[in-house]
């Protein structure tokens, strides 16, 4: 019989971390359906400076399409 590979050891983590009965993607579906997270670009990142910022710009432009829409509908 072959003896198991030995994994390379990451050298973050620690002796004491004991993954041995741990179930991979255990949370990963209740985590993608909780969270929306969004990545801007560098360049536009600039100008917001956190999440408050960039939700305060997009529900603004939210506002200007709706009133241009219905200036356009009617």
């Amino acid at each position: 019989m072959k003896k198991a590979a030995k994994a390379k050891r990451d050298p973050d983590m620690l002796a004491e971390y004991d993954f041995s009965q741990g179930v991979r993607g255990k949370y990963a579906q209740r985590y993608s359906e909780g969270t929306n997270i969004v990545v801007l670009s560098p360049d536009v990142a600039e100008y917001f400076p956190d999440s408050e910022a960039v939700n305060a710009a997009l529900r603004a432009l939210v506002e200007i399409a709706r009133k241009s829409t219905k200036k356009a509908v009617t």
